[in-house]
Protein backbone atom coordinates (compact mmCIF):
# COMPACT_ATOMS: atom_id res chain seq x y z
CA UNK A 1 0.00 0.00 0.00
CA UNK A 2 1.39 3.39 -0.95
CA UNK A 3 1.72 6.41 1.33
CA UNK A 4 -1.89 7.60 1.64
CA UNK A 5 -0.79 11.05 2.78
CA UNK A 6 0.25 11.85 -0.78
CA UNK A 7 -2.25 13.11 -3.35
CA UNK A 8 -1.90 11.33 -6.69
CA UNK A 9 -2.13 13.35 -9.91
CA UNK A 10 -5.27 12.83 -11.94
CA UNK A 11 -5.20 10.66 -15.06
CA UNK A 12 -6.85 11.90 -18.25
CA UNK A 13 -10.63 12.19 -18.58
CA UNK A 14 -10.57 9.10 -20.81
CA UNK A 15 -9.51 7.01 -17.82
CA UNK A 16 -13.22 6.59 -17.04
CA UNK A 17 -13.23 3.88 -19.73
CA UNK A 18 -10.85 1.78 -17.64
CA UNK A 19 -11.26 0.20 -14.19
CA UNK A 20 -7.91 1.20 -12.71
CA UNK A 21 -7.28 1.33 -8.98
CA UNK A 22 -7.62 5.03 -8.04
CA UNK A 23 -4.90 4.52 -5.45
CA UNK A 24 -2.30 3.72 -8.12
CA UNK A 25 -0.62 6.00 -10.63
CA UNK A 26 -0.51 3.42 -13.44
CA UNK A 27 2.31 4.12 -15.93
CA UNK A 28 2.99 0.57 -17.09
CA UNK A 29 0.57 -0.14 -19.93
CA UNK A 30 3.43 -1.80 -21.84
CA UNK A 31 3.69 -4.89 -19.64
CA UNK A 32 0.20 -6.41 -19.89
CA UNK A 33 -2.01 -3.76 -21.44
CA UNK A 34 -5.31 -2.79 -19.87
CA UNK A 35 -8.79 -3.52 -21.20
CA UNK A 36 -11.63 -0.94 -21.17
CA UNK A 37 -14.79 -1.69 -19.22
CA UNK A 38 -16.92 -1.83 -22.38
CA UNK A 39 -14.75 -4.49 -23.98
CA UNK A 40 -14.75 -6.59 -20.82
CA UNK A 41 -18.55 -6.34 -20.76
CA UNK A 42 -18.70 -7.52 -24.37
CA UNK A 43 -16.47 -10.47 -23.59
CA UNK A 44 -18.65 -11.34 -20.61
CA UNK A 45 -21.73 -11.32 -22.85
CA UNK A 46 -20.00 -13.70 -25.26
CA UNK A 47 -18.99 -16.00 -22.41
CA UNK A 48 -22.56 -15.99 -21.12
CA UNK A 49 -23.79 -16.81 -24.61
CA UNK A 50 -21.37 -19.76 -24.81
CA UNK A 51 -22.40 -21.08 -21.41
CA UNK A 52 -26.10 -20.79 -22.18
CA UNK A 53 -25.82 -23.64 -24.69
CA UNK A 54 -22.23 -24.92 -25.02
CA UNK A 55 -22.91 -27.46 -27.77
CA UNK A 56 -24.63 -24.89 -29.98
CA UNK A 57 -21.82 -22.43 -29.28
CA UNK A 58 -18.96 -24.74 -30.26
CA UNK A 59 -20.70 -26.61 -33.08
CA UNK A 60 -22.71 -23.82 -34.71
CA UNK A 61 -21.86 -20.32 -33.56
CA UNK A 62 -18.12 -20.17 -32.90
CA UNK A 63 -16.80 -20.78 -36.41
CA UNK A 64 -18.73 -17.99 -38.21
CA UNK A 65 -17.99 -15.57 -35.37
CA UNK A 66 -14.30 -16.49 -35.51
CA UNK A 67 -14.26 -16.12 -39.30
CA UNK A 68 -15.64 -12.60 -39.01
CA UNK A 69 -13.15 -11.63 -36.29
CA UNK A 70 -10.27 -13.10 -38.27
CA UNK A 71 -11.19 -11.18 -41.43
CA UNK A 72 -11.49 -7.95 -39.47
CA UNK A 73 -8.20 -8.31 -37.62
CA UNK A 74 -6.25 -9.61 -40.61
CA UNK A 75 -7.32 -6.46 -42.41
CA UNK A 76 -6.26 -4.40 -39.42
CA UNK A 77 -2.71 -5.79 -39.40
CA UNK A 78 -2.40 -5.85 -43.17
CA UNK A 79 -2.41 -9.48 -44.28
CA UNK A 80 -4.70 -12.00 -45.97
CA UNK A 81 -7.14 -13.70 -43.60
CA UNK A 82 -6.01 -17.10 -44.94
CA UNK A 83 -2.53 -16.44 -43.56
CA UNK A 84 -3.73 -15.26 -40.15
CA UNK A 85 -4.47 -17.30 -37.03
CA UNK A 86 -5.48 -16.18 -33.55
CA UNK A 87 -3.16 -17.30 -30.73
CA UNK A 88 -3.22 -16.46 -26.98
CA UNK A 89 -0.09 -14.28 -27.03
CA UNK A 90 3.03 -13.50 -29.03
CA UNK A 91 5.12 -15.90 -26.95
CA UNK A 92 2.82 -18.70 -28.10
CA UNK A 93 3.32 -17.49 -31.67
CA UNK A 94 7.10 -17.65 -31.30
CA UNK A 95 6.96 -21.14 -29.76
CA UNK A 96 4.64 -22.32 -32.53
CA UNK A 97 7.00 -21.22 -35.29
CA UNK A 98 10.08 -22.67 -33.61
CA UNK A 99 8.28 -25.97 -33.02
CA UNK A 100 6.98 -26.22 -36.58
CA UNK A 101 10.02 -25.25 -38.62
CA UNK A 102 12.02 -28.45 -38.07
CA UNK A 103 15.31 -27.21 -36.68
CA UNK A 104 18.26 -29.55 -37.21
CA UNK A 105 21.65 -30.09 -35.57
CA UNK A 106 24.03 -27.29 -36.45
CA UNK A 107 21.32 -24.78 -37.37
CA UNK A 108 21.52 -21.31 -35.88
CA UNK A 109 18.76 -19.03 -34.61
CA UNK A 110 19.79 -15.39 -34.22
CA UNK A 111 18.29 -13.22 -31.45
CA UNK A 112 19.27 -9.86 -29.97
CA UNK A 113 19.84 -8.76 -26.40
CA UNK A 114 16.73 -6.55 -26.77
CA UNK A 115 14.46 -9.58 -27.29
CA UNK A 116 11.79 -10.52 -24.75
CA UNK A 117 13.12 -13.03 -22.22
CA UNK A 118 10.30 -15.55 -22.71
CA UNK A 119 10.95 -15.69 -26.45
CA UNK A 120 14.69 -16.11 -25.94
CA UNK A 121 13.92 -19.00 -23.59
CA UNK A 122 11.77 -20.59 -26.30
CA UNK A 123 14.70 -20.36 -28.72
CA UNK A 124 17.07 -21.90 -26.18
CA UNK A 125 14.80 -24.87 -25.42
CA UNK A 126 13.85 -25.58 -29.04
CA UNK A 127 17.48 -25.36 -30.15
CA UNK A 128 18.65 -27.63 -27.35
CA UNK A 129 16.13 -30.26 -28.44
CA UNK A 130 17.34 -30.11 -32.03
CA UNK A 131 21.06 -29.72 -31.38
CA UNK A 132 20.88 -26.24 -32.90
CA UNK A 133 22.46 -23.07 -31.53
CA UNK A 134 21.18 -19.70 -30.35
CA UNK A 135 23.36 -16.80 -31.48
CA UNK A 136 22.80 -13.67 -29.37
CA UNK A 137 23.65 -10.28 -30.88
CA UNK A 138 24.47 -7.32 -28.67
CA UNK A 139 22.65 -4.45 -30.34
CA UNK A 140 23.95 -1.12 -28.98
CA UNK A 141 21.92 0.89 -26.49
CA UNK A 142 21.76 3.83 -26.34
CA UNK A 143 21.03 3.51 -30.05
CA UNK A 144 22.42 5.70 -32.82
CA UNK A 145 19.92 4.80 -35.54
CA UNK A 146 18.54 2.25 -38.00
CA UNK A 147 21.82 1.58 -39.81
CA UNK A 148 23.54 0.61 -36.59
CA UNK A 149 20.75 -1.84 -35.73
CA UNK A 150 20.74 -3.44 -39.17
CA UNK A 151 24.52 -3.80 -39.30
CA UNK A 152 24.72 -5.48 -35.89
CA UNK A 153 22.08 -8.08 -36.79
CA UNK A 154 23.35 -8.86 -40.30
CA UNK A 155 26.89 -9.32 -38.98
CA UNK A 156 25.68 -12.35 -37.00
CA UNK A 157 24.21 -14.16 -40.01
CA UNK A 158 26.14 -17.15 -41.33
CA UNK A 159 25.40 -19.95 -43.84
CA UNK A 160 24.05 -21.93 -40.84
CA UNK A 161 21.43 -19.32 -39.91
CA UNK A 162 17.93 -20.78 -40.27
CA UNK A 163 15.97 -18.03 -38.60
CA UNK A 164 16.33 -14.54 -37.18
CA UNK A 165 13.95 -13.63 -34.35
CA UNK A 166 13.54 -9.87 -34.63
CA UNK A 167 11.48 -7.59 -32.41
CA UNK A 168 9.43 -4.93 -34.20
CA UNK A 169 9.30 -2.89 -31.00
CA UNK A 170 11.81 -4.02 -28.40
CA UNK A 171 10.19 -4.84 -25.09
CA UNK A 172 12.90 -3.73 -22.64
CA UNK A 173 14.02 -0.62 -24.55
CA UNK A 174 10.97 0.47 -26.57
CA UNK A 175 12.89 0.88 -29.85
CA UNK A 176 11.04 0.67 -33.16
CA UNK A 177 13.41 -1.40 -35.28
CA UNK A 178 13.65 -1.03 -39.08
CA UNK A 179 12.09 -4.44 -39.67
CA UNK A 180 11.32 -3.92 -43.36
CA UNK A 181 14.90 -3.11 -44.34
CA UNK A 182 16.33 -5.89 -42.15
CA UNK A 183 13.87 -8.47 -43.51
CA UNK A 184 14.68 -7.42 -47.08
CA UNK A 185 18.38 -7.92 -46.40
CA UNK A 186 17.77 -11.31 -44.79
CA UNK A 187 15.50 -12.44 -47.62
CA UNK A 188 18.28 -11.59 -50.07
CA UNK A 189 20.51 -13.98 -48.11
CA UNK A 190 17.87 -16.72 -48.03
CA UNK A 191 17.28 -16.40 -44.28
CA UNK A 192 13.76 -16.48 -42.83
CA UNK A 193 12.62 -13.93 -40.26
CA UNK A 194 10.16 -14.32 -37.40
CA UNK A 195 9.11 -10.83 -36.35
CA UNK A 196 8.11 -10.57 -32.71
CA UNK A 197 5.55 -7.78 -32.93
CA UNK A 198 4.28 -8.20 -29.38
CA UNK A 199 3.88 -4.43 -29.03
CA UNK A 200 3.17 -3.52 -32.66
CA UNK A 201 -0.65 -3.56 -33.20
CA UNK A 202 -1.91 -0.01 -32.47
CA UNK A 203 1.62 1.07 -31.48
CA UNK A 204 2.57 1.53 -35.14
CA UNK A 205 0.43 1.38 -38.27
CA UNK A 206 1.02 -2.21 -39.24
CA UNK A 207 1.18 -3.74 -42.74
CA UNK A 208 2.51 -7.26 -42.28
CA UNK A 209 2.26 -8.16 -45.96
CA UNK A 210 4.61 -5.37 -47.02
CA UNK A 211 7.27 -6.39 -44.48
CA UNK A 212 7.86 -9.61 -46.39
CA UNK A 213 8.74 -11.81 -43.42
CA UNK A 214 8.04 -15.54 -43.27
CA UNK A 215 6.36 -15.25 -39.87
CA UNK A 216 4.93 -12.44 -37.75
CA UNK A 217 3.27 -12.58 -34.35
CA UNK A 218 1.77 -9.76 -32.28
CA UNK A 219 -0.44 -9.04 -29.28
CA UNK A 220 -3.81 -7.32 -29.39
CA UNK A 221 -4.06 -7.13 -25.59
CA UNK A 222 -1.33 -4.49 -25.32
CA UNK A 223 -1.78 -1.27 -27.31
CA UNK A 224 -5.15 -2.25 -28.83
CA UNK A 225 -6.41 -2.94 -25.28
CA UNK A 226 -8.10 -6.24 -26.15
CA UNK A 227 -8.87 -8.81 -23.44
CA UNK A 228 -5.87 -10.77 -22.17
CA UNK A 229 -5.18 -13.74 -24.39
CA UNK A 230 -5.77 -12.12 -27.79
CA UNK A 231 -2.89 -12.18 -30.29
CA UNK A 232 -2.19 -13.34 -33.83
CA UNK A 233 0.25 -15.36 -35.88
CA UNK A 234 0.91 -14.71 -39.57
CA UNK A 235 2.46 -17.53 -41.58
CA UNK A 236 3.34 -16.72 -45.18
CA UNK A 237 1.50 -18.96 -47.63
CA UNK A 238 4.65 -20.75 -48.85
CA UNK A 239 5.45 -21.75 -45.25
CA UNK A 240 2.07 -23.27 -44.34
CA UNK A 241 2.55 -26.77 -45.75
CA UNK A 242 3.07 -29.10 -42.79
CA UNK A 243 2.84 -26.21 -40.32
CA UNK A 244 1.05 -27.24 -37.11
CA UNK A 245 -0.16 -25.40 -34.00
CA UNK A 246 1.37 -26.31 -30.65
CA UNK A 247 -1.81 -28.21 -29.80
CA UNK A 248 -2.73 -30.67 -32.54
CA UNK A 249 -6.44 -31.41 -32.47
CA UNK A 250 -9.33 -32.46 -34.71
CA UNK A 251 -8.31 -30.31 -37.66
CA UNK A 252 -5.27 -32.46 -38.40
CA UNK A 253 -7.31 -35.24 -40.04
CA UNK A 254 -10.49 -33.36 -40.89
CA UNK A 255 -12.07 -34.37 -44.21
CA UNK A 256 -13.42 -30.88 -44.86
CA UNK A 257 -12.39 -29.30 -48.15
CA UNK A 258 -13.95 -25.86 -47.72
CA UNK A 259 -10.89 -24.39 -46.00
CA UNK A 260 -7.15 -24.91 -45.79
CA UNK A 261 -5.45 -27.37 -43.46
CA UNK A 262 -3.76 -24.37 -41.81
CA UNK A 263 -7.18 -22.86 -41.12
CA UNK A 264 -8.70 -26.14 -39.88
CA UNK A 265 -5.87 -26.79 -37.44
CA UNK A 266 -5.72 -23.32 -35.87
CA UNK A 267 -9.44 -22.53 -35.65
CA UNK A 268 -10.54 -25.39 -33.43
CA UNK A 269 -8.78 -26.59 -30.30
CA UNK A 270 -11.52 -28.12 -28.17
CA UNK A 271 -12.97 -26.00 -25.40
CA UNK A 272 -10.55 -23.08 -25.64
CA UNK A 273 -12.25 -19.84 -24.60
CA UNK A 274 -12.00 -17.74 -27.78
CA UNK A 275 -14.14 -14.85 -26.57
CA UNK A 276 -11.04 -12.64 -26.24
CA UNK A 277 -10.53 -13.05 -29.99
CA UNK A 278 -14.17 -12.33 -30.74
CA UNK A 279 -14.16 -9.13 -28.68
CA UNK A 280 -11.00 -7.76 -30.29
CA UNK A 281 -12.53 -6.08 -33.39
CA UNK A 282 -14.65 -3.90 -31.10
CA UNK A 283 -11.44 -2.48 -29.62
CA UNK A 284 -10.59 -0.82 -32.92
CA UNK A 285 -13.90 1.03 -32.91
CA UNK A 286 -13.82 1.93 -29.22
CA UNK A 287 -10.25 3.29 -29.11
CA UNK A 288 -10.80 5.18 -32.37
CA UNK A 289 -13.84 6.90 -30.87
CA UNK A 290 -11.67 8.36 -28.09
CA UNK A 291 -9.58 10.66 -30.30
CA UNK A 292 -10.63 13.55 -32.59
CA UNK A 293 -9.42 11.75 -35.73
CA UNK A 294 -11.66 8.74 -34.96
CA UNK A 295 -8.90 6.42 -36.18
CA UNK A 296 -6.28 4.15 -34.67
CA UNK A 297 -3.70 6.35 -36.38
CA UNK A 298 -5.00 9.15 -34.17
CA UNK A 299 -4.60 6.95 -31.09
CA UNK A 300 -1.01 6.17 -32.07
CA UNK A 301 -0.26 9.87 -32.59
CA UNK A 302 -1.82 10.84 -29.26
CA UNK A 303 0.06 8.19 -27.28
CA UNK A 304 3.35 9.05 -28.96
CA UNK A 305 2.91 12.79 -28.35
CA UNK A 306 2.33 12.20 -24.64
CA UNK A 307 5.35 9.90 -24.46
CA UNK A 308 7.52 12.57 -26.09
CA UNK A 309 6.43 15.12 -23.48
CA UNK A 310 6.91 12.68 -20.62
CA UNK A 311 10.31 11.59 -21.90
CA UNK A 312 11.54 15.17 -22.27
CA UNK A 313 10.40 16.06 -18.75
CA UNK A 314 12.07 12.99 -17.22
CA UNK A 315 15.32 13.52 -19.10
CA UNK A 316 15.44 17.07 -17.80
CA UNK A 317 14.59 16.09 -14.24
CA UNK A 318 17.17 13.29 -14.20
CA UNK A 319 19.77 15.11 -16.32
CA UNK A 320 20.23 12.22 -18.76
CA UNK A 321 20.75 12.16 -22.52
CA UNK A 322 18.47 10.71 -25.18
CA UNK A 323 18.86 6.95 -25.54
CA UNK A 324 17.64 6.81 -29.15
CA UNK A 325 16.62 9.11 -32.02
CA UNK A 326 13.02 10.33 -31.84
CA UNK A 327 12.12 8.39 -35.00
CA UNK A 328 12.83 5.10 -33.20
CA UNK A 329 10.42 5.82 -30.33
CA UNK A 330 6.67 5.62 -29.87
CA UNK A 331 4.53 5.17 -26.75
CA UNK A 332 7.19 3.17 -24.89
CA UNK A 333 10.49 4.64 -23.78
CA UNK A 334 13.45 3.35 -21.78
CA UNK A 335 15.29 6.03 -19.83
CA UNK A 336 18.72 5.07 -18.43
CA UNK A 337 18.96 6.23 -14.83
CA UNK A 338 22.03 8.06 -13.52
CA UNK A 339 24.48 5.54 -12.12
CA UNK A 340 25.65 5.36 -8.52
CA UNK A 341 29.22 4.65 -7.36
CA UNK A 342 29.90 0.90 -7.46
CA UNK A 343 29.93 0.53 -3.68
CA UNK A 344 26.56 2.28 -3.39
CA UNK A 345 25.04 0.24 -6.20
CA UNK A 346 26.42 -2.96 -4.72
CA UNK A 347 24.67 -2.18 -1.45
CA UNK A 348 21.42 -1.33 -3.25
CA UNK A 349 21.53 -4.58 -5.20
CA UNK A 350 21.27 -6.49 -1.92
CA UNK A 351 17.89 -4.99 -1.06
CA UNK A 352 14.97 -7.43 -1.11
CA UNK A 353 12.55 -6.77 -3.95
CA UNK A 354 9.36 -8.15 -5.46
CA UNK A 355 10.44 -6.83 -8.84
CA UNK A 356 13.64 -6.61 -10.86
CA UNK A 357 14.87 -3.62 -8.85
CA UNK A 358 13.94 -2.44 -5.35
CA UNK A 359 13.47 1.09 -6.68
CA UNK A 360 10.24 -0.16 -8.26
CA UNK A 361 9.11 -1.39 -4.84
CA UNK A 362 9.83 2.01 -3.34
CA UNK A 363 7.96 3.88 -6.06
CA UNK A 364 4.89 1.75 -5.36
CA UNK A 365 5.16 1.84 -1.57
CA UNK A 366 5.95 5.52 -1.12
CA UNK A 367 4.26 7.13 -4.13
CA UNK A 368 1.68 4.68 -5.47
CA UNK A 369 3.44 4.62 -8.86
CA UNK A 370 3.41 1.46 -10.97
CA UNK A 371 6.32 1.66 -13.43
CA UNK A 372 9.07 -0.87 -14.26
CA UNK A 373 12.71 -0.46 -13.24
CA UNK A 374 15.25 -3.09 -14.32
CA UNK A 375 18.75 -3.83 -15.55
CA UNK A 376 19.18 -4.18 -19.29
CA UNK A 377 20.99 -7.45 -20.13
CA UNK A 378 24.18 -6.90 -22.09
CA UNK A 379 23.84 -3.11 -21.95
CA UNK A 380 26.41 -1.18 -19.94
CA UNK A 381 26.82 2.49 -19.23
CA UNK A 382 30.01 4.57 -19.65
CA UNK A 383 31.21 3.39 -16.24
CA UNK A 384 30.95 -0.25 -17.28
CA UNK A 385 28.04 -0.98 -14.96
CA UNK A 386 24.85 -2.52 -16.36
CA UNK A 387 22.37 0.17 -17.31
CA UNK A 388 19.55 0.68 -14.86
CA UNK A 389 16.45 1.54 -16.82
CA UNK A 390 13.16 3.26 -16.05
CA UNK A 391 10.63 2.33 -18.74
CA UNK A 392 7.55 4.46 -19.24
CA UNK A 393 4.49 3.73 -21.35
CA UNK A 394 1.72 6.11 -22.39
CA UNK A 395 -1.91 5.31 -23.13
CA UNK A 396 -4.99 7.48 -23.63
CA UNK A 397 -5.89 7.21 -19.95
CA UNK A 398 -2.63 8.85 -18.81
CA UNK A 399 -1.86 12.56 -18.23
CA UNK A 400 1.39 14.52 -18.35
CA UNK A 401 0.94 15.36 -14.66
CA UNK A 402 1.43 11.69 -13.82
CA UNK A 403 4.88 11.65 -15.44
CA UNK A 404 5.86 14.90 -13.80
CA UNK A 405 4.93 13.30 -10.49
CA UNK A 406 7.03 10.26 -11.46
CA UNK A 407 10.01 12.47 -12.25
CA UNK A 408 9.91 14.17 -8.87
CA UNK A 409 9.53 10.80 -7.13
CA UNK A 410 12.50 9.23 -8.93
CA UNK A 411 14.74 12.23 -8.19
CA UNK A 412 13.77 11.97 -4.51
CA UNK A 413 14.42 8.22 -4.42
CA UNK A 414 17.80 8.48 -6.16
CA UNK A 415 18.87 11.00 -3.55
CA UNK A 416 17.68 8.65 -0.82
CA UNK A 417 19.62 5.77 -2.40
CA UNK A 418 22.80 7.84 -2.36
CA UNK A 419 22.17 8.79 1.25
CA UNK A 420 21.91 12.47 0.41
Amino acid sequence: MHDTTRTLPSPSALSAHWAHDPGVCFLNHGSFGSTPRGILALQRELQDRAESEPVRWFMEELEPRLDAARVAMAGFVGCDAEDFAFVPNATTGVNTVLSAMGLRAGDEVVVTNHEYNACVNACVVMCQRAGANVVSVNVPFPAAGDEQMEAAILAAVTPRTRLVLLSHITSPTGLILPVKRIVDALNARGVDTLVDGAHAPAFVELDVRSIGCAYYTGNFHKWLCAPKGSAFLFVRRDKQEGFHPLVVSHGYNSTRTDRSRFRLQFDYAGTTDMTAYLATPACVELLSSMVPEKTIAGVITSNRALCNRARDFLRGALDVKAAAPDAMLGALCAIPLPSHPKDVQGRLDQRPTKYADALQDQLIARYGIQVPVFRAPGMNGPDGQPLRILRIATMLYNSIEQYEYLGRAVVEELRRERGV
